[in-house]
């Protein structure tokens, strides 16, 4: 069977975050007591209101293919998301809809790269970037965020690393690991780079857009640089916000030439997303937004138990993030150590492999995300869970020598 695989799916590897969970859940199922904090899947259920126009959705008889790239209703609920929440107008021949955010981005990657384009991907990255631009034809080119600087890619850094090859930059704000989000200023800064590289589209992650805390004030590049509008797509979706991540449902905004190229590649792979699904989403974009800040402050309250909680364990350094449920803490104080079994704790994916034996509780490595020594929680489940898993992490920690 060594001959099966295609040449361009050998370039990439599965999905870390994915095989984490899927571990944590046989263990689950051998009876082991774990607790599992590897997915980015919000706890809450899809508010009332949008799973009640899904049911009467199907009782319309809703149920026959849609438009290849979503609904007309859909896409009018998305255009005026962006004009009331972003200061964006597009119409809805510039919204491109799919199965998920994943399809929308890889859309927009296989419609647009040609082998030797490059991407330039700043890490910590979510773990889909760079493979996603592999299996598209492209290179990903790796930019470090350092801690230092919050995680986030600094204007210097960037401009290093556009060559005349570079065809996308992406933006993940708040981001998928680290919950780190560019300010204002941040975004005006990082503009003035692209500015003076007009060949260069961005790519701009906003799935986490609702979630930031501590008043920051979210904003999203197109919006703040107007003249990058011309060469930006704007993703995001419904299933942080509305908990909606089973339903499989991305959006974007971008220039018409692109969504028309995106489209022709929808057209021939998934084609429509689920009818029930897309009724579904038009509730939620157009329906009450009222529960947004009440899971928005509940998240942060869990935030700040984790962070609280993770600095005071032995070897971990926690970093407090500005939005999404994640938080990424270094275990710099920790490699070297060896845990009572006999391993020795000499990077990250060790550790997490470690942490789970000994305490059941499921992590995802830094390696995975391209920055080490560190890894990546999510709070996405409930305080009591959260202070159990954390009291375990700092249980683990304190046995290392």
């Amino acid at each position: 069977m060594s001959d099966l695989q295609s040449s361009a799916l050998a370039r990439v590897a599965p999905s870390a975050t994915l095989a984490a969970t899927a571990k944590a859940r046989e263990l689950k199922r051998q009876g082991r007591n774990i607790i599992s904090l590897g997915a980015g899947e919000p706890d809450f259920d899809t508010p009332e209101n949008i799973k009640a126009a899904a049911i009467a959705a199907i009782q319309r008889g809703e149920t026959k293919y849609t438009d290849v790239d979503g609904l007309p209703e859909l896409k009018a609920a998305i255009v005026a998301k962006f004009a009331r929440e972003n200061g964006l107008s597009y119409t809805t021949a510039q919204i491109h809809v799919a199965p998920g955010g994943k399809p929308v981005i890889y859309n927009a990657f296989v419609a647009t790269l040609s082998p030797g384009d490059e991407v330039i991907v700043p890490a910590p990255y979510w773990v889909s970037y760079p493979d996603m631009v592999l299996l598209a034809g492209g290179d990903p080119v790796f930019v470090t965020g350092k801690e230092a600087d919050g995680f986030k890619l600094r204007p210097e850094v960037l401009e290093a690393a556009i060559t005349s090859r570079t065809k996308w930059l992406i933006l993940n704000s708040p981001s998928n690991p680290t919950g780190a989000a560019y300010t204002r200023a941040e975004l005006v800064a990082l503009a003035e780079v692209l500015r003076r590289h007009p060949h260069v589209w961005i790519l701009t992650d906003d799935m986490y857009e609702h979630l930031t805390y501590g008043g920051f004030e979210y904003t999203t590049i197109a919006q703040v640089a107007p003249d990058l509008y011309d060469r930006t797509l704007t993703v995001n979706g419904v299933s942080k916000a509305y908990a909606m991540t089973g339903w499989r449902i991305g959006y974007a905004g971008g220039p018409k030439p692109l969504i028309d190229l995106m489209r022709k590649v929808a057209s021939q792979t998934t084609s429509n997303p689920a009818s029930i699904s897309q009724w579904a989403a038009v509730e939620a974009l157009n329906g009450p937004q009222d529960f947004l800040p009440k899971r928005g402050a509940a998240f942060e309250r869990r935030r700040d138990l984790v962070v609280s909680m993770l600095n005071q364990a032995s070897g971990i350094r926690c970093p407090t993030p500005e939005g999404a449920f994640y938080v990424y803490p270094s275990i710099e104080g920790l490699i070297g150590r060896t845990a009572p079994d006999g391993t020795v704790i000499d990077n990250d994916e060790t550790f997490a492999t470690a942490l789970l034996e000994a305490e059941g509780v499921s992590v995802v490595h830094g390696a995975a995300f391209g920055l080490s020594p560190y890894f990546r929680i999510s709070y996405a489940t409930s305080e009591d869970v959260l202070e159990d898993a954390c009291a375990r992490i700092q249980r683990f920690a304190a046995s290392l020598r």
